[in-house]
């Protein structure tokens, strides 16, 4: 039977090659066989502009054209890690690009996709922050720097980032239960399927007594989060390294 697979949150980075050998694999094996990949977000550690020179990116970006050259269509979703994404990575991995709440058909059921990050509501300081980078202007000014400079941006935000969500805590950084349901009564579906908390879960709820469910991936530290749908339903299991 096939089957449509959705990952997010791998993180990719040279600090990490154990899990970009696992991703590898991943789409040498597995993904060649199914019908569709998604990816839902945050592939790389980091992602600050398409002439970033790292081999590492170079090398994921190889792989994933190996894949889509074979006629698996796979579907990149920006997350808040790889948002900066452009013409050259597509046209280098030959995958396509989905908006930030992206509707998709799965065998028959309307079906929303999503990174996720918006749906934590709580998090106003993390709100604010992302709507400024996603502001085209903010984004030119940017990646109009040289490419050391932007790294070093980004290393600080990293270092910045990591301290604030140690002090926030989980209910302040995980989704807006409000937030969810509205989104999904919005775009008119009962699945939701997002990435960013790294709190991989299956939620099955009620809205006005009809059944909804949220799928939430995993992220990719210590093992491959994934969830595999057929016309039977869905499965989030967990890849080893190994």
């Amino acid at each position: 039977m096939t089957e449509t697979l959705f990952i997010s949150d791998l993180h990719l980075d040279r600090e990490r090659p154990d899990i970009q050998g696992l991703f590898n694999r991943f789409l040498q094996d597995r993904a060649a066989q199914a019908d569709t990949l998604y990816i839902l977000g945050d592939l790389f550690e980091f992602w600050i502009g398409d002439d970033d020179p790292r081999q590492e990116h170079a090398e994921t970006l190889k792989a994933l054209h190996q894949l889509t050259s074979k006629g698996i269509p796979v579907y990149f979703l920006p997350g808040n890690r790889d948002f900066l994404v452009g013409q050259s990575f597509l046209d280098q991995s030959g995958c396509q690009l989905l908006d930030d709440y992206a509707l998709i058909d799965l065998y028959g059921r309307q079906v929303l996709l999503m990174h996720g990050d918006t749906l934590c509501t709580d998090d106003v300081e993390y709100q604010q922050l992302r709507g400024m980078m996603r502001n085209p202007e903010w984004q030119a000014q940017f990646l109009a720097q040289p490419y050391t400079d932007r790294l070093q941006q980004v290393l600080s935000l990293r270092k910045k980032s990591s301290e604030a969500i140690a002090a926030k805590g989980e209910i302040i950084t995980d989704v807006n239960d409000r937030a969810v349901r509205d989104t999904m009564i919005q775009y008119g579906v009962h699945e939701l399927i997002h990435g960013h908390t790294h709190r991989p879960a299956i939620h099955h709820f009620s809205i006005n007594e009809e059944a909804y469910t949220r799928y939430v991936l995993g992220d990719w530290y210590e093992q491959g989060s994934l969830l595999s749908c057929t016309r039977l339903g869905c499965e989030l299991t967990a890849m080893s390294i190994d």
